[in-house]
């Protein structure tokens, strides 16, 4: 069975390391992640995941007039030109979109992450489905979930998204005993706070979540906290645009 390990932060991401048939997952639960898993299931077309503003105008220039939405934060803003990118905002624009994201933290881990075998994109939203989609595919491959973290910081909520990932990864067959320590550890911490209501709590009570609810974005938090709510799979696809994030669910991949 899969051997799973938990990073603890983008800085941490040994990339050599993953390119030896690695199975990638990445966190950002406040917000990245779960925005992008929201956005696939709005109806986006796809996710182009970006470093920077400056590569997201670039990424544009490639791309048809009206097919795409630029949508992205640095240390918390919005950035100028940019659209926001808490997830229930992007339900008026994402249909039929190629979505050009760029984050502070989410996307520049996924960017880091980019040369495992395969990429995922992890959330709350959709733990159940990406375990098995993850476990049928992979059953014998090494899964490393990593989470973002915050310009350099830990970030609770990666961690209990991580966690939460594991408890699925378990129930589909992946055994205990094939946990690595920090792993365990997550698995550990979230089985202590796993209703939606500590879970809640959890979210609200990192500096991440307290920052959002000081901003008015508390519904966002609510619905990023819906466990198992969506059948989204977002995998990473090296395309001709650097790489795509697409739902696994609503296409043919060798994933």
């Amino acid at each position: 069975m899969a051997k799973v390990h938990v990073v603890f932060r983008k800085e941490d991401i040994d990339e050599t390391a993953l390119t030896d048939g690695k199975i990638a997952v990445v966190f950002d639960i406040l917000l990245a992640t779960s925005t992008i898993t929201a956005a696939l299931s709005f109806g986006a077309a796809s996710v182009i995941p970006v470093r920077n503003a400056e590569e997201a105008r670039e990424k544009s220039r490639l791309l048809p007039n009206g097919s795409y939405e630029l949508v992205g934060e640095y240390e918390g803003r919005t950035i100028d030109g940019f659209h926001s990118p808490a997830p229930l905002f992007l339900q008026k624009f994402c249909p039929g979109k190629t979505i050009i994201l760029s984050t502070t933290n989410g996307t520049v881990a996924i960017r880091k992450a980019m040369h495992a075998n395969h990429l995922y994109v992890g959330s709350l939203l959709n733990g159940p489905a990406l375990s098995e989609h993850i476990c049928q595919r992979h059953a014998s491959e090494t899964i490393v979930a990593i989470c973002s973290g915050s310009s350099g910081r830990f970030c609770l909520e990666d961690f209990y998204g991580a966690g939460y990932f594991i408890s699925c990864l378990l129930q589909n067959g992946v055994s205990a005993r094939d946990l690595s320590d920090s792993a365990m550890a997550a698995w550990l911490f979230y089985e202590k706070y796993k209703t939606e209501n500590a879970g809640k709590t959890v979210l609200a009570s990192s500096r991440v979540g307290q920052w959002m609810t000081a901003h008015g974005l508390e519904r966002d938090i609510d619905y990023i906290n819906q466990h198992g709510a969506l059948s989204v799979v977002p995998v990473f696809e090296k395309t001709g645009l650097g790489g795509e994030i697409h739902d696994a669910t609503r296409r043919s991949f060798s994933v």
